[in-house]
């Protein structure tokens, strides 16, 4: 990313008493790439009338024409009903089923048309072929066997700790067939992960599976299902059911013993269950869909909760507009499942619209880095969406890969984090053959759906910009003290929504005070207002907005590292770190990193009487392990003797970071005990040399992030 040597530094920002989302960003602003004219004479949005038909004077009513994608049981009342702000609720009296909009409507003239198609990680594996028929029977037996054998209902709350396999959208369609709340855990996540988010939503059911593929092994997962039951009884909450998938027919591979009573193999249970329908329940438009977990700012992980129809016509909407899916397209969305992405771009959009969807169970290099573009080349996908931290990894292990393979990509998406302008180059050129148009993402849990986007058919790309706002989507980015910067400032702030969009979650599960201090609280104008423009919602990103209007996002500006597009919380992190014995104080910090955008390190302080030992940190990285992931593992645990503090005794994360990155620490006069920072720059820096890791040169975007991490502390 091009910059000049302006912007100010870290200390000069802190001595002027500046807020971090006020500092000037300084970058040259990249080329323009217009969309290929082929591309455009298919797109669903070609037509310019399209950005007038989702004008603001339009809002909210311009909406309808997402919705009218979905078929509905009964019509909507109310377009928007803004009398609980900021509790919006979307399709006021409409009435609808998400399964029936996935499967059920497709089957007269789909039924025989692959709606999934599942290639497993071992490269001689058979690649399954689902049709709209097959996922129709799958999704109709598992619900029977879901309402009969453990009595779920509308309402009720099940988790999944799943990985890529085709029983999750099996399940995750089969919930919402019956009106449950289905909560899917990232299969990645560690055992007592998930027994913390299965006690948050105090779900009585467990769904796992005894194994997957991952980079050419078979792991054992159905031993984290007793991780996850013994971490939610610990809060209070009983785990009644274990309902286990099984990832090779009629074998089980796990260590881990079924437990007489509890633990069930769904595929011996649903013998019982074989050719049964079971009529879809006719829900609410308001009615909650799933629960998403995020990381915050506290340990305590929020569970966001989308509803069944704003969210399914926002995805359907945006899947069709900015995906530009039609239904003879192949899509592979080469995301999990586990986050939002894969529910929102692999399951409930691009069924919604009928088409095929691919899902692969492994890692992209495996066995090497031309594994997605044979996969690619196979089945004939024309669509491809992916992170940048995918993007990143292919073009250093297999740069020259993809010219190898004949696949024609009409269309590409990034998501998940900022994607770097080469980076995006090699993606245009090499992999799309620059035949494709990109849809550079940004958005999050908490939004269902695309914010920022170019509209592939209409707005030219530009590298390192995610684009304007989506269609029907109002932005504005408000500095500290709620003053709007304007467009071509070169000013960074806060990047907030001004409206809201069908696709936004309705609250944080049981937590409706941290939904509306978290989100709303910080930019409302009038908290007795019902109207909707005085309730911007606050994003927690940065960004800047260039002089054609088109937005750059800086991350996160709260304490939430971003490691390979998966937002973990620091508190989390810390929480894990705490639970060694010898631990007194520790705190994760992001460090820049070529692949995987950001990795984290902890800082740790030891209790008296204990003594620093590789011991003591191989514990800590454990702990983080077992309580988080392996997503979450730190690539260094540092052990010191106090922490740079304030005087009111918090930790200064930014300094402790910018050592990490072997960047500017920036002014540690305040600090309670400033002589601390020369000794642990000192120590860190000498081992992270002795160890190999060499100092990179950072761009004054990625020293800002870091002078930035933690200010609010």
């Amino acid at each position: 990313m091009a910059t000049n040597n302006d912007a100010p530094s870290a200390a000069e920002v802190a001595q002027a008493g500046v807020s971090e989302a006020q500092i000037a960003v300084h970058w040259r602003e990249e080329e323009y790439y217009p969309p290929p004219p082929a591309f455009v004479a298919q797109a669903n949005a070609n037509d310019p009338a399209i950005l007038e038909r989702f004008s603001e004077d339009r809002f909210p009513d311009c909406f309808t024409e997402y919705a009218e994608m979905l078929t509905w049981d009964r019509k909507w009342d109310q377009v928007l009903d803004t009398s609980d702000p900021p509790f919006w609720k979307w399709w006021v009296g409409g009435r609808l089923n998400a399964c029936v909009n996935c499967v059920d409507r497709h089957l007269q003239e789909r039924g025989d048309e692959n709606a999934l198609i599942w290639v497993p990680e071992p490269e001689d594996a058979e690649t399954r072929y689902i049709t709209y028929a097959e996922l129709h029977r799958r999704i109709n037996e598992f619900a029977a066997l879901l309402r009969d054998f453990v009595g779920a209902k509308t309402g009720d709350r099940i988790t999944f700790h799943l990985p890529m396999v085709p029983d999750l959208p099996v399940s995750m369609l089969a919930c919402a067939r019956l009106g449950v709340i289905h909560s899917q855990v990232f299969g990645g996540f560690s055992g007592t992960a998930c027994g913390h988010r299965i006690a948050d939503s105090k779900s009585k059911i467990l769904v796992t599976i005894d194994s997957y593929y991952r980079n050419g092994q078979l792991l054992d997962h159905k031993k984290h299902a007793d991780e996850a039951i013994a971490a939610a009884q610990a809060e209070g909450v009983e785990v009644e059911k274990v309902l286990v998938w099984r990832r090779i027919p009629g074998e089980y591979h796990s260590d881990s013993p079924m437990v007489e009573g509890r633990d069930f193999f769904i595929d011996e249970l649903l013998d019982g269950y074989r050719g049964q329908t079971v009529e879809p329940v006719s829900m609410p438009a308001e009615a909650p869909l799933f629960l998403m977990y995020t990381s915050g700012t506290t340990g305590r992980p929020k569970g966001a909760q989308h509803s069944t129809g704003g969210y399914l016509s926002y995805v359907t909407g945006t899947s069709k507009y900015y995906q530009d899916i039609h239904p003879t397209d192949t899509y592979w969305c080469f995301a999990d499942i586990g986050w939002i992405t894969g529910h929102s771009y692999i399951v409930y959009g691009p069924l919604s619209l009928g088409t095929t969807s691919v899902m692969y169970e492994g890692v992209p290099t495996y066995p090497d880095a031309g594994r997605p573009w044979r996969i690619a080349e196979k089945l004939g996908v024309n669509i491809f969406h992916t992170a940048p931290t995918t993007i990143r990894m292919l073009r250093k292990l297999g740069p020259d890969e993809p010219a190898k393979y004949d696949y024609h990509f009409k269309h590409m998406t990034t998501v998940g984090e900022p994607i770097e302008p080469d980076v995006w180059r090699w993606y245009y050129e090499v992999v799309g053959k620059g035949q494709a148009a990109i849809v550079d993402t940004w958005w999050q849990t908490e939004n269902g759906g695309f914010l920022g986007s170019t509209l592939p058919g209409l707005q030219p790309m530009k590298p390192g910009s995610c684009g304007p706002a989506v269609l029907g989507v109002f932005p504005v980015i408000y500095d500290e003290n709620a003053q709007e910067i304007p467009k071509g400032s070169g000013k960074a702030g806060n990047m907030c929504i001004r409206n809201p969009w069908p696709g936004i979650f309705q609250t944080v599960w049981g937590q409706p005070e941290r939904f509306v201090e978290t989100y709303y609280a910080k930019y409302c104008k009038n908290t007795d207002s019902k109207d909707w423009r005085d309730w911007p919602y606050f994003s927690g990103d940065g960004a800047v907005q260039a002089a054609d209007g088109y937005f750059r996002i800086l991350g996160r500006v709260d304490d939430v590292i971003n490691v390979a597009g998966h937002r973990l919380g620091t508190k989390e992190l810390e929480s894990a770190a705490i639970t060694v014995d010898e631990v007194a104080e520790a705190a994760a910090v992001p460090v820049i990193d070529e692949l995987r955008g950001k990795i984290v390190e902890m800082y740790v302080s030891l209790k008296p009487g204990n003594e620093a030992s590789a011991a003591v940190e191989q514990k800590v990285a454990d702990a983080i392990d077992r309580e988080i992931g392996k997503i979450a593992r730190p690539k260094n645990v540092w052990i010191v003797s106090d922490m740079p503090k304030t005087r009111s005794g918090k930790i200064m994360r930014r300094v402790i970071a910018g050592i990490s990155n072997f960047s500017d620490v920036g002014d540690v006069t305040t600090l309670a005990n400033p002589e601390i920072v020369d000794e642990i720059r000192h120590y860190v820096q000498h081992e992270k040399l002795e160890r190999g890791e060499t100092p990179r040169e950072l761009s004054e975007q990625e020293k800002q992030e870091i002078a930035a991490y933690g200010h609010a502390d």
